[in-house]
């Protein structure tokens, strides 16, 4: 008898027999999954996954897992042997907002797919002007903004910027991330004019003897 895959399962196998590797060809894994977000439940499938996970399902979801200014990201599926990982954000109230990364203009060290499985929110891309010598942004120029609704799907290159500086209460998104593509990203806040560079601990520990 045949076992029918689950919605993420039956993606994650779409994206183990690619035949190329993801992260080079990114707007492919984008075509492949707006077709996907458009015609599974996904909203069921990861309710059934939430309510009753098995105990190693769970204390991996705890463990990869965490919180930022503006939403909790939580780790659905990110095996070391997979070329992408399964996230679910969800976004706080507006009024428990911190500044922070999201509502600034940046980009990420990954490409990303994204669809909006509840609630809505307001995204802004952006092209930047950076410095020559440190390579932060130094200024930025809004290109386009646009109010996503539920189901609403969207690609993030790791070289492209970013905002989204509101969202309704209770909005989540599912996201498939590749691999990082770079060490860094980088950041902007319109508001003072100050640019960030963002290195994760992951990429600091080779040279963190060094510098004790």
């Amino acid at each position: 008898m045949l076992t029918r895959l689950s919605p993420l399962d039956h993606l994650a196998t779409r994206l183990r027999t690619a035949g190329f590797p993801l992260a080079q060809d990114w707007r492919t894994v984008d075509v492949w999954f707006r077709k996907w977000a458009s015609q599974t439940a996904l909203r069921d499938e990861l309710r059934a996954l939430l309510r009753a996970p098995n105990p190693e399902n769970a204390a991996a979801i705890l463990r990869s897992s965490r919180e930022t200014t503006t939403h909790f990201a939580w780790c659905l599926r990110d095996d070391p042997d997979d070329p992408f990982s399964f996230w679910l954000h969800e976004y706080k109230p507006q009024e428990d907002w911190r500044e922070g990364y999201a509502d600034s203009v940046h980009n990420h060290r990954y490409h990303f797919c994204t669809t909006i499985l509840r609630g809505n929110y307001l995204h802004e891309r952006y092209s930047t002007t950076r410095d020559g010598d440190s390579g932060l942004i130094t200024s930025a120029q809004l290109r386009r903004r646009t109010l996503c609704r539920t189901g609403a799907c969207s690609i993030m290159l790791a070289d492209e910027f970013h905002r989204i500086p509101e969202a309704a209460e209770g909005t989540m998104t599912f996201l498939v991330k590749s691999h990082p593509v770079s060490i860094s990203s980088l950041s902007y806040d319109p508001a003072t004019g100050i640019g960030h560079r963002h290195v994760p601990v992951e990429v600091r520990l080779g040279d963190l003897a060094d510098r004790l």
